[in-house]
């Protein structure tokens, strides 16, 4: 290899690295082990993880914790399409683009729109993606963000729109921890006032960050009369029971599909879905496999659209996403296959009526004050005896993941807490969660 490249040392392949930066011993590395060895290491490594499996999980704040049946990874593990990449031979990738198709089909029933995409990273990474396409097709630069959207999305917005010329505002939410009860939800009256022909498009995510629902067809109306478009964050398992935004005026889509049969893992991978209504197919990022017929009238599929820098000129591309989470994707597609409509709402249900029977169980507590007083879904906000912060570290020597922090994100919530509910836990853990909960708070934060 050496001889290959010219040089007649690994010395000489590395003479240009300063002397200086160079390591001057042997890496520190343990002993080699067996491979039994590795697994009983790897388990330890493992077992200091407070994982959901063996602890309640009680958080939410994006990503959930819902039931996954064992056949979506009996299925995502098939070589087939653990081991497919792109398709860009479609022709010898019919079964990729089939999955990628029923996807697509899927997330367009459930929002109401018109066409979906191949998927995108992430929730965050669609909503960026739905902005820059709202503002180019307004040729408008200012953009309207509900408060009440998930923090970790409009630091993406904020970071990737940085030197893009688009400006961000934020439009509060009604409620604050002095004022008593309100309904969290966004406020229509500012958003009036902020919305001008500068105006591009408006964000609103429902359920909120904060569990409440939103008025979305409120918001859209509002947009409609400045000639914005309104962008809608939703969750895709509250669709199974709430009204698609499709049909509530909403021009473009966005959000995390990882409720959809993709397990937590620390954060990722995630799964975001983007879909539009028609007049904005075309400028869709990413790829939309379509299905048509061979010479011979056979069903197939294809690379309808490709707007990504890979498939046609970079000046011309929508954005440069350049992959989609297809394996997330087929997992989300076997989700809702095996879950059906009446799966699909069971589990929305199962959702409202859990978190319901929580927050009115924390409520009777008598250490935990609610916040605002809006419907929910799935997560509610309330106020404990306790700091958060000190009930969270108390609950997990209990072996309970508690609830977000909302003070790291909105000062003005200092103290409250958001608890989310999914059809995993029972009605025995929410009364001991309730119970540890005000035990707790009781002792001060020193039981």
């Amino acid at each position: 290899m050496l001889a290959a490249v010219g040089v007649n040392s690994v010395e000489e392949l590395f003479s240009a690295i300063p002397e200086e930066l160079r390591l001057k011993r042997e890496l520190d590395l343990p002993a080699p082990l067996s491979e039994y060895e590795l697994k009983k290491q790897m388990a330890e490594l493992a077992r200091r993880n407070a994982d959901s499996g063996r602890n309640l999980c009680f958080l939410g704040a994006g990503i959930y914790d819902h039931f996954i049946p064992s056949a979506v990874k009996h299925i995502t593990s098939r070589q087939e399409f653990y081991t497919a990449y792109t398709p860009y031979q479609p022709e010898i990738s019919q079964g990729v683009l089939q999955s990628i198709f029923e996807f697509q089909t899927m997330i367009s029933e459930l929002t109401g729109m018109d066409a979906a995409n191949a998927s995108l990273y992430d929730g965050a990474t669609a909503l960026y993606e739905a902005v820059l396409l709202a503002v180019r097709y307004t040729d408008r630069k200012e953009v309207l963000v509900a408060r009440s959207v998930n923090p970790e999305y409009r630091r993406v917005l904020y970071s990737c729109l940085k030197y893009s010329g688009i400006i961000i505002k934020e439009i509060g939410f009604l409620g604050s921890t002095d004022q008593g009860k309100k309904s969290g939800t966004l406020d229509l009256a500012q958003l009036k006032a902020m919305i001008n022909e500068n105006t591009a498009a408006v964000v609103i995510q429902s359920p909120n960050f904060f569990g409440i629902m939103e008025d979305i067809k409120a918001a859209s109306e509002k947009a409609k009369e400045a000639g914005a478009l309104t962008i809608a964050v939703c969750d895709p398992i509250s669709l199974g029971v709430f009204e698609a935004p499709g049909n509530l005026g909403t021009d473009i889509a966005a959000g995390e599909a990882q409720p959809l049969g993709n397990p937590m893992n620390f954060g990722g991978p995630l799964l975001g879905y983007f879909a539009v209504k028609n007049p904005y197919i075309r400028r869709m990022p990413g790829r939309i496999a379509g299905e048509t017929t061979d010479s011979e009238g056979r069903r197939g599929f294809v690379l309808t659209l490709q707007a990504r820098e890979q498939h046609i000129r970079r000046e011309k591309a929508t954005s440069n996403i350049c992959t989609n989470q297809a394996l997330c994707a087929l997992a989300a597609t076997v989700y809702l296959s095996l879950m059906g409509k009446t799966g699909l709402k069971e589990v929305a249900r199962q959702c409202i009526n859990k978190s319901s029977y929580a927050y009115k169980a924390l409520l009777e507590t008598g250490q935990v004050s609610g916040v605002f007083d809006s419907p929910f879904f799935r997560e509610f906000v309330v106020r404990p005896g306790t700091a958060p912060g000190k009930l969270n570290e108390m609950l997990l020597k209990d072996n309970i993941i508690g609830g977000y922090d909302l003070s790291v994100e909105y000062p003005e919530l200092s103290g409250c807490w958001l608890v989310a509910v999914t059809e995993k836990r029972t009605k025995d853990e929410i009364d001991l969660f309730a119970e540890k909960v005000g035990r707790i708070c009781r002792e001060g934060g020193n039981a």
